[in-house]
């Protein structure tokens, strides 16, 4: 018999595509939330990768010179060639002061102007009296904070030289400029007029431009502290001369004079255009890298959910119409003209579907941007996320078209025949072997420590995920024959017919089910490693807060002299940067840590020392690890370790004592007396004290608590995508069971035709989701109990923690979803499917 014709092939994919148009529409609505969600992300990631330091203070100056604020480290991999890592510094690396004269005799040079930066905490003189401590030192109580909290810095400023002024330029509105060391100008942003009287200065100018105190030369060299070294150095070009001629210049005068910074000692900086921002605004290059990353992480996610939906939706789609492809080869189509003309189907219904989601994914990625602006201090002051508008046309374009080709590829493995229930060795052989890789992922993870847990346990989520997507038909027969005995015995007609359709059909059983397994497991991996590690950081860190008042805008050396307090400590936070090797690979970990007195810790701050004594801290050269940390790193007291410290300078560090509080105090405490000369501020972030007579009036001191690096952008990010990959699961839940179920209309009718009654056939409906649900979430617990308890068990050493709300919504969110999926499409209506 000859085949049918290409032609006749295409003319049976339109007629075949408007008859089941019906049953494309699941498909159709998968498509275009996959495609809007993914755009988004797409959207997302690109503006990051073009993400920039906002230029400011600099932007008059045609290059600027700073120190190197990234740290890098090369290593060679096991069996690779060698790799370099960097990592972002987030405090100042500073220029020495010669390369000040060094710039102003290159040619083309008008001015180097050096830039000095402090930090100015203004505080009424009213209430420093009332204390009778320094205007810098006063101790005011703060109401609204807790009678255990108090504080006395109302606000802080950044502070300059006026000399550095004209390098964005600002100019003065009100005023002359300051000439001696009381005199000071403020910018317009402060709302301080002319004559006032702030933080100790009397301003006698009021320039243009943010909320900033403008101070002598002389003035900002004393108060930034740092003799001999400046933050930047600015430079104004000549008129007339290139930028490139200019940089070119300045960066071989830099060689030639073999200027390192002050900090690791690497070469300077000349940096121009967008990069001038870098020098003025730290924390923005780290968190664009840290966002990176997080985005990164989670479209892998993203895609394979997509997947895992998209091929689950249209291989049921195409395997209801068997016996009409098993007409067109009877007829004499070949197996590729069946494909090509299921393929032309699919991709009709995704193209249409994924143009759909791509327009959606611009408003939904605008949603997400304008959350994290409207934040403050969720994205780093100064860190630009550029949108230009090519970006918003050839993302999501790109991201539809990767999608309707995975749809069209997935049609390659859908039209094959579907061998007999039973068999289907290949599937089951992987699909074990999945479920004995996410278990040997699991137990990885139960023995490793921070991130590496953390991806050990994401590992075994997604491999036990797959294999249960394997195994559903051998999963669902398996499950229905538990529960077949109740059923008949118990459930009646509705009950027998239940049983049987699900022996008769356990292909199409497992298809709804592994939706179920899926949305469930991910939502309680996603939402329960959060919850697990926050609750065990907030009890740790009660526990180890055991002071009884905390002080704001002044110093522990202050506060020892107020009557009444028996102990007080500093508490400074930085960060610091350690590098190791992961599988023979390098990396970086900027890490969160806390400065100390060690003299003041009694009575103040318990870290729960395990061994070691933390009277060690008293000197510089020394730290305490955590106890995870010091197991990952095999530290003990007496050993060293190395850090490099906020401004990247090196310091083998001998370990003192090890604590298990690490997951509220850091992994790693330092002498104050340490890690103050590396801090672009060292001015403590609050004063622990403990009272002489145990019972201050008031509440509990605010518990000490480090925040790591990007915690609250990772939080609001992560929820926003955990909430939108959920509801794409729930539809993916939705759009496979009413797909099934339009499918199976001539199957009802023909179950009413030979005597089910409607009540009957609604009952076993009934039934039927009631399995799916419990048999769905049961074994979606028991695939994230896995990861999850490895996961706890290695970071907190205790079992992982969900809210009752959030399980409760977990449950009940696809106990509905269910319900709709299965009866949507009501027996008895004659509709095509």
């Amino acid at each position: 018999m000859k085949p049918l014709a290409d032609p006749a092939v295409r003319l049976l994919s339109a007629r075949y595509l408007r008859t089941h148009r019906k049953a494309w529409t699941a498909v159709f609505a998968a498509v275009a939330v996959t495609s809007a969600l993914l755009g988004a992300l797409a959207l997302a990631l690109g503006s990051t990768a073009l993400g920039h330091a906002r230029v400011e203070r600099y932007a008059a100056a045609a290059v600027v010179v700073a120190g190197d604020q990234e740290v890098r480290w090369t290593t060679k991999p096991w069996g690779g060639e060698p790799t370099t890592e960097t990592a972002g510094l987030t405090e100042r690396v500073r220029v020495p002061g010669e390369a000040v004269d060094v710039l102003r005799t290159v040619p083309g040079v008008r001015a180097a102007v050096p830039d000095h930066t402090f930090v100015v905490r203004e505080v009424t003189a009213g209430e420093a009296g009332a204390r009778g401590v320094g205007v810098r030192e006063a101790v005011v109580r703060d109401e609204g904070k807790g009678a255990g909290a108090v504080s006395g810095a109302r606000r802080t400023y950044p502070g300059r030289s006026w000399e550095a002024a004209r390098l964005a330029p600002y100019g003065l509105v009100a005023g002359r400029a300051p000439q001696r060391a009381g005199e000071a100008v403020l910018g317009s942003g402060a709302g301080i007029r002319v004559g006032d009287s702030f933080a100790g200065f009397r301003i006698v100018g009021v320039a243009d431009g943010p909320a900033a105190l403008y101070v002598t030369a002389a003035e900002a060299r004393k108060r930034a502290g740092h003799l001999g070294a400046v933050d930047a150095v600015g430079v104004l070009a000549e008129p007339g001369v290139p930028l490139d001629t200019l940089h070119a210049r300045v960066r071989a005068a830099l060689d030639r004079a073999g200027l390192k910074d002050t900090a690791s000692g690497q070469p300077l900086r000349a940096l121009t255009g967008d990069g001038r921002g870098g020098a003025e605004h730290l924390a923005a290059a780290p968190a664009r890298g840290e966002l990176l990353q997080l985005l990164a992480a989670v479209s892998g996610t993203v895609v394979l959910i997509a997947v895992l939906v998209l091929a689950s939706l249209v291989a049921q789609a195409l395997q209801q119409r068997a016996a009409e492809r098993d007409l067109l080869l009877a007829v004499g189509a070949t197996p590729r003209q069946v494909r090509s003309a299921a393929g032309r189907e699919v991709t009709r219904v995704a193209g249409l579907a994924a143009l759909l989601g791509a327009v959606t994914a611009v408003p939904a990625f605008l949603a997400l941007w304008s959350a994290l602006r409207d934040r403050t201090g969720v994205v780093p002051a100064g860190l630009e996320l550029p949108v230009p508008p090519w970006l918003f046309a050839a993302a999501p374009a790109l991201v539809a078209l990767v999608v309707v080709a995975v749809t069209r590829l997935v049609v390659l493995f859908a039209t094959r025949r579907p061998g007999r229930p039973g068999k289907g060795r290949a599937r089951r052989v992987s699909g074990i072997l999945l479920l004995l890789a996410g278990v040997a992922s699991a137990g990885t993870a139960s023995v490793q420590g921070g991130e590496a847990a953390a991806a050990a346990a994401g590992a075994a989520t997604v491999t036990l995920v797959s294999g249960c997507a394997l195994l559903g038909p051998w999963i669902a027969r398996a499950a229905m024959k538990v529960l077949e005995p109740t059923f008949r015995r118990f459930g009646g007609a509705a009950g027998r017919l239940t049983a049987a359709g699900a022996s008769a059909h356990s292909r199409r059983l497992g298809a709804a089910l592994v939706p179920v397994v899926l949305v469930t497991a991910f939502a309680l991996v996603q939402l329960s490693a959060g919850t697990t590690m926050e609750r065990a950081a907030t009890a740790q860190a009660r526990a180890a807060t055991t002071a009884d008042l905390a002080f704001s805008g002044t110093t522990a050396e202050s506060v020892r002299k107020l009557p009444g307090v028996e102990a007080a400590t500093d508490v400074l936070r930085s960060t610091v940067v350690l590098a190791r090797t992961e599988a023979g690979s390098p990396r970086f970990d900027r890490l969160p840590v806390l400065g100390v007195d060690a003299e003041g810790l009694a009575g103040t701050l318990d870290p729960g020392v395990v061994s070691g004594d933390l009277a060690g801290l008293a000197g510089r050269g020394t730290v305490a690890v955590g106890a995870t940390m010091a197991d990952s790193l095999d530290l003990r007291a007496g050993s060293t370790v190395e850090l490099r410290l906020g401004d990247g300078v090196p310091k083998r560090l001998r370990v003192v004592a090890v604590y298990e509080r690490s997951l509220a105090l850091g992994e790693f405490l330092l002498p104050k007396a340490e890690l103050a000369p590396h801090m672009s501020d060292p001015y403590p972030a609050r004063v622990l004290a403990s009272a002489a007579d145990r019972s201050p009036a008031g509440g509990p001191v605010v518990p000490e608590q480090v925040t790591p690096p990007g915690a609250e952008l990772n939080g609001i990010v992560s929820a926003a995508i955990v909430a939108a990959i959920g509801g794409l699961t729930l539809l993916s839940v939705l759009s496979t069971l009413t797909l099934i179920g339009a499918g199976r209309r001539g199957e009802l009718r023909l179950l009413g035709q030979v005597g089910a009654s409607a009540g009957q056939l609604r009952r076993m409906l009934g039934l039927e989701a009631g399995f799916l649900t419990a048999t769905g979430l049961l074994i979606g617990v028991v695939v994230a109990a896995l990861p999850l308890t490895a996961f706890a068990w290695s970071l907190t050493g205790g079992l992982p923690y969900l809210p009752p709300a959030q399980l409760g919504l977990i449950a009940g969110s696809v106990a509905v979803t269910v319900v709709a999926g299965v009866f949507l499409p009501r027996p008895g209506r004659r509709a095509r499917s």
